[in-house]
């Protein structure tokens, strides 16, 4: 196989998605370092592309069909990645006349789109449900790419950092505040949040107990929900909903806090990405799709017969997550700081035993 020089890859359209899939771009990336990879995507993508391993250019995915062909030609494309498994993201790059074409395919339309066609992880000619970091490595594994590791990567935007730190000065968070990042939305569907009085709870007893500072970063549509949380408090929260964080600030906020708290999202996956200690309230997703670098991760699930049911809206009492205690998330939060605590200190003291090691040689 040549080796290409332009490679799209059609990100996935989730932000948790975009980030689980950077081992996969990171395995392309080193298979093949001179080639230029684009990434496309919906356009509020963006604000992740600069953090994104071995991506040199974002292209946002706006009108037809025909005119995205046109485009992709013009751009001369070898290859064509594609993570998401849905018609639309490969039928651009079969009119474009990309040579290779590479992705999973369910159905035979999708499958004569394709150069490159893997069927669905499955067992028994059953789909089943597997970490989206292997599902998408699969796919530039069967394109010959090594795997270049399975950890998460994102680089924050030094912009998008300062905007975010002149933010929170003005909602009057003091400069070098050890901070709990809140993120309570979910563009998914209702089923995803855990109730507000819920969140406003267990971010009073996080921030207490760990002298944190509360911050709530609630995505555009979600500022209603923030604000009722910093209603229900009872410690100040700081609610950056004025205009809701763009994702390239989320990104610089996550990776500058103590903990982030929040429901199954993308942030969870920020944070994992940047090394920030994440607690997650999960309800109607099957934890399969994300059981990996759970070292830095509480994920707190409720044992219902119903779940997971994958619905955007619970057709009857949202039981999985109304179920789920604040004191249950705050102890869960004491644990991994403790934990992690402990962690540093016993490397802290690993480190100045070797350097006395080295000294007394």
């Amino acid at each position: 196989m040549e080796a290409p020089r332009r490679i799209l890859v059609r990100a996935p359209n989730w932000v948790g998605d975009v980030v689980m899939a950077t081992p996969a771009l990171r395995a392309l990336h080193c298979a093949h370092p001179a080639a230029e990879i684009t990434l496309e995507g919906r356009p509020f993508l963006a604000g992740l592309a600069r953090g994104l391993p071995g991506v040199a250019a974002f292209l946002p995915e706006r009108g037809s069909a025909l005119a995205r062909a046109r485009e992709l030609r013009r751009r001369g494309f070898d290859w064509a990645v594609l993570f998401p498994d849905s018609t639309r993201a490969a039928l651009g790059p079969y009119l474009a006349r990309i040579p290779l074409r590479a992705g999973y395919a369910r159905e035979p339309l999708r499958r004569a789109l394709l150069t490159r066609a893997l069927p669905p992880p499955s067992e028994a000619s059953r789909r089943v449900p597997i970490s989206m970091i292997e599902r998408y490595l699969r796919i530039t594994r069967a394109l010959g790419c090594p795997d270049a590791g399975a950890a998460l990567e994102l680089g924050v935007d030094p912009e998008a950092r300062e905007r975010a730190a002149k933010r929170l000065a003005q909602a009057g968070l003091g400069p070098g505040e050890r901070t709990l990042v809140v993120t309570p939305g979910a563009s998914f569907g209702a089923s995803k949040l855990w109730p507000p009085g819920s969140f406003a709870a267990a971010a009073d007893a996080i921030g207490r107990r760990h002298d944190l500072r509360v911050v709530l970063a609630p995505g555009p549509g979600e500022e209603a929900i923030a604000r009722q949380i910093a209603g229900a408090m009872q410690e100040r929260a700081f609610v950056l909903a004025d205009p809701p964080t763009s994702l390239a600030e989320l990104v610089a906020l996550v990776a500058g806090a103590v903990l982030h708290l929040g429901n199954d999202t993308g942030p969870r996956h920020v944070a994992v990405a940047c090394g920030v200690p994440t607690v997650v309230v999960m309800g109607p997703t099957d934890p399969r799709h994300t059981a990996h670098l759970l070292e830095r991760q509480r994920v707190l699930r409720e044992d219902v017969a119903c779940s997971p049911c994958h619905l955007k809206v619970c057709p009857i009492d949202h039981r999985c997550m109304t179920r789920l205690r604040p004191e249950r998330v705050a102890a869960a939060a004491a644990e991994l700081l403790s934990k992690l605590g402990a962690e540093r200190a016993t490397e802290r003291f690993a480190s100045a035993q070797r350097a006395e090691g080295e000294r007394s040689r």
